[in-house]
């Protein structure tokens, strides 16, 4: 009996021991449930505290982009950097169509020198590239057929001659009825026949370049001159000496490229922009750096197709000795004028799909000059010159300064200090 109550009394110790023990480590898990709430309130209140500072912040900025800070600038490195600042500045921009196309030369200031008759090359008188006047021999042929043509109308000159005297004759006598009228009649007809042929032989004369006055004299020519139809420049001689030319054949190529244009391909979409008078911008593909003017003339009235475009023809101002037919351009057709809101490119800078400028405020920190740039976020137009449209999604008050240069720096600037808060 007795041992059986010091068991009981030994089950009781034990079940109070590990009562204790329960209610100690309960303890210890609902403090530390406590702790954890407690950091997680601080950090909630942290959290809070720096929105309600960015909220701040976005307070501060007034017109600026929110959510994207601003950047300031002593004035020392405001000057270091030659920023410019000033109100937001109206300038008369025109409308742009783009168009691509080569520099030619009109039909009437080409020319292929081609052999009236057949002949063998005896001289070249020029080589590629030499500038020629119209006229000018540019090589000299010779064939037998050459001299024959002017025997022959050396022999139907002198026949001429002959019957015109006996036309007169007869026709005196005729008038005074002396001579018979069909003798008249045949003489009449022989000296109109004869006349027409020598008019015949001296066409093909003047044609091939020769003096008539001197060939009717006795003088042969032995050689043939070949002429220029133009002034220009030689493009190319497609002959060579002792070659035997046959007649229409192509000698010479002749381009006169004082009468170089722009000839520009504008798509149909574009077609109902362009008018004749509008100023063209443009450069040469390879010629870095070249950048010429131009005024349309004239506009096509017909489609090439693949693609579907009209051929606009500009003279261009100021030619260059450079240009030479047949080089590809780049240009930019001036069409409409406007007056808008416009800043130079290097005032804009693109951040996440999106345009925006700088609005500038200067103010006094500890007695030193300061100036805080705060991005606003716009709509860009037309680009002209180096000058673009600016479209503000809000007015700006009036006597607002923007940059009008560096939105680069000062974009990178921005982050740098971003990044720099968040660490």
């Amino acid at each position: 009996m007795k041992n059986q109550i010091i068991k009981l009394f030994a089950l009781l110790f034990i079940a109070g021991f590990v009562s204790a023990c329960g209610n100690e480590t309960d303890g210890d898990g609902h403090n530390h449930e406590e702790g954890e709430q407690h950091e997680s309130h601080e950090g909630h209140g942290e959290e809070d505290g720096h929105e309600g500072h960015g909220d701040e912040e976005g307070g501060h900025e007034g017109h600026g982009d929110e959510g994207m800070g601003e950047v300031h600038l002593s004035n020392l490195k405001f000057k270091s950097l030659g920023m410019k600042v000033d109100t937001m500045p109206t300038r008369p921009i025109s409308g742009v169509v783009e168009a691509n196309g080569q520099l030619e030369v009109p039909p009437q200031h080409e020319a292929t020198v081609t052999a009236i008759v057949g002949g063998n090359i005896t001289s070249i008188k020029v080589i590629e590239g030499d500038k020629v006047s119209k006229g000018q021999v540019l090589a000299y042929l010779s064939h037998p057929d050459l001299t024959e043509i002017q025997t022959k109308y050396i022999t139907a000159y002198n026949r001429s001659e002959y019957l015109e005297q006996e036309y007169n004759r007869q026709k005196k006598l005729y008038e005074e009825e002396v001579g018979s009228g069909k003798t008249f009649q045949e003489t009449k007809s022989d000296y109109q026949s004869m006349k027409g042929e020598v008019k015949g032989y001296e066409a093909q004369l003047r044609q091939l370049n020769l003096k008539v006055e001197k060939i009717r004299n006795g003088d042969v020519y032995e050689q043939v001159p070949v002429v220029s139809p133009i002034d220009g420049y030689i493009e190319k001689v497609l002959i060579q000496l002792g070659q035997y030319i046959q007649p229409q054949t192509g000698m010479f190529k002749i381009v006169n490229t004082q009468h170089i244009h722009a000839d520009l391909m504008v798509f149909e979409k574009d077609v109902y922009k362009v008018k004749e008078g509008q100023k063209v911008s443009f450069t040469v593909e390879s010629v870095p750096g070249s950048r010429l003017t131009a005024e349309i003339y004239s506009v096509g009235k017909q489609f090439e197709q693949n693609p579907k475009a009209v051929h606009v023809h500009a003279e261009i101002e100021q030619k260059k000795e450079f240009l030479i037919p047949g080089m590809y351009i780049n240009g930019k057709i001036h069409t409409e004028n406007k007056a808008v809101n416009a800043l130079p490119e290097s005032a804009i800078i693109e951040e996440e799909g999106k345009p925006y400028i700088f609005i500038a405020e200067q103010h006094n920190e500890d007695g030193e000059t300061e100036w805080a740039f705060k991005p606003v976020e716009i709509r860009t137009g037309v680009i002209d010159e180096g000058w673009v449209e600016i479209n503000l999604l809000e007015p700006l008050p009036k006597g607002t300064k923007v940059a009008w240069n560096n939105a680069y720096y000062l974009i990178s600037e921005m982050k740098k200090s971003q990044t720099s808060h968040s660490h």
